[in-house]
């Protein structure tokens, strides 16, 4: 990846609607390079996707929680389980893998602390090869889905 295609990605990063002619003008460079560079940086994984950012909420989502989990097994299968049961929840937006004292950090957003508990109660605290199930409520968004710094 090279200079240009670090300009590339920061541009999009900016605003992923731009269109190809706006990009070229931005980077320096002609329409058809700038359009083969975007290809293959979407080939190779680089760009992942194109996504609108949506205020949570506008739509209704006015509840942010995190909650840290510890598994009662780091053997493989325990760790598989885990993961492709995330998939079947919605509302959690994001979940990471940890080193340290908790395994995974997962970010929930619901409609209100209602519906949270009852996500938490009903799903959560029945995924597989859990030991234990920390929260915390979200006060404020103080900083939200930045570019990453290229």
């Amino acid at each position: 990846m090279d200079r240009i295609d670090k300009k590339i990605i920061a541009e999009l990063q900016k605003n992923g609607r731009i269109s190809l002619t706006e990009l070229c003008e931005k980077v320096g460079i002609s329409l058809s390079p700038c359009q083969r560079r975007v290809k293959q940086l979407e080939q190779d994984g680089i760009i992942r996707d194109y996504q609108a950012n949506i205020n949570p909420q506008a739509v209704g989502l006015n509840f942010s929680a995190i909650v840290f989990v510890v598994l009662k097994d780091g053997n493989q299968e325990s760790i598989i389980a885990f993961e492709n049961a995330l998939a079947d929840i919605p509302e959690i937006i994001q979940a990471q893998r940890l080193f340290g004292e908790h395994d995974y950090i997962l970010h929930i957003v619901t409609t209100e602390l209602g519906a949270f508990q009852k996500l938490y109660d009903q799903r959560l605290s029945n995924l597989p090869s859990i030991h234990r199930l920390t929260s915390t409520l979200v006060m404020k968004e103080v900083l939200q889905r930045r570019a990453l710094p290229i």
